[in-house]
């Protein structure tokens, strides 16, 4: 079965996710969150199955515990 990739703009990770902006861009930058990809010179996206994987991985760890 594929997986129909999309890419995610900034409102709709942030739907996905239970932080903010700012968090989520620190995450990133610590390499704890998926990495964006540029679209532009002002725009980029996340690949919407590395949001999924990360939203599982989480859900996998508190599992886990």
């Amino acid at each position: 079965m594929k997986i129909e990739e999309r890419l995610l703009r900034l409102p709709e990770v942030l739907e996905r996710v239970p932080f903010g902006k700012t968090t989520l861009y620190r995450l990133q930058g610590e390499g704890s969150f998926p990495q964006s990809i540029q679209l532009g010179s002002n725009s980029v996206a996340w690949v919407s199955s590395h949001i999924d994987m990360w939203i599982d991985e989480k859900i996998k760890e508190a599992n886990q515990r």
